[in-house]
């Protein structure tokens, strides 16, 4: 549903009938919110409380609505699907479920690591997707069994990551602004380039800040830093 200009509102706000899945729809493409909701709404089990089309919209939406399940889309213009994902669990936890084309290695630990219950790519069928509405509302973790395994191969040699970034969550963390900057364009999904475009730096300049970001995040990749700075705060 859209307000005035187009823009994504909240739809049935307080008014879903008891015992259904409450649904946050977040997706920067508008025909594909259309389909989600109608998909979601034919469901006598579900409904559709309101839509986002951003990943800044997503955090306001999802501490105001309080959604059973939030739908969420990675690849998304202003504060990326990842960073948003750490936020909200921060603020207003709730089961996010991430819907997207992207089945690369970044933005499925990353989303995972910033708190999402599931893994969903928008090649699913509406079964599929349906069922892991279902369970997340329930609280089980969904992945496609060819995901599953990835992660589990990931986690069997995360240890001592896992306990670097732990250690780094008991201590402050402390970015400088130009760090800052960086960090949030490039969860954005700009490209270091375009980053030194927008800032008017040296592309080798943009790296050096990255890579200092990296090392006092503990994270391995962009999307591992956003979701960490998000969780302290530190790209709102």
């Amino acid at each position: 549903m859209t307000g005035a200009g187009g823009q994504p509102t909240a739809a049935g706000l307080g008014g879903a009938s008891p015992g259904r899945i409450r649904v946050l729809v977040v997706d920067d493409h508008s025909l594909f919110r259309s389909g989600l909701r109608r998909i979601l709404e034919e469901q006598p089990d579900m409904a559709v409380v309101g839509e986002a089309s951003d990943g800044r919209q997503a955090v306001e939406m999802a501490c105001e609505l309080r959604p059973d399940v939030l739908l969420l889309d990675l690849k998304m213009p202003g504060l990326g699907g990842i960073a948003a994902c750490a936020a909200i669990q921060q603020r207003c936890p709730t089961a996010i479920l991430v819907l997207t084309v992207s089945d690369e290695d970044e933005d499925l630990f990353g989303a995972i690591r910033a708190g999402a219950r599931g893994y969903l790519l928008k090649s699913a069928t509406e079964s599929e997707l349906l069922r892991a509405v279902r369970a997340a509302a329930q609280g089980e973790a969904v992945l496609p069994p060819a995901l599953a395994a990835r992660v589990l191969q990931e986690l069997s040699r995360s240890g001592p990551a896992a306990k670097a970034e732990a250690a780094q969550g008991a201590r402050p963390v402390s970015l400088t602004s130009r760090e800052v900057e960086v960090l949030r364009l490039a969860a954005q999904g700009l490209t270091t380039a375009a980053i030194a475009q927008r800032l008017q730096l040296a592309p080798s300049t943009v790296k050096t800040h990255l890579r200092r970001v990296l090392e006092k995040l503990h994270a391995r990749n962009r999307a591992q830093a956003a979701a960490v700075a998000a969780r302290h705060g530190l790209l709102s």
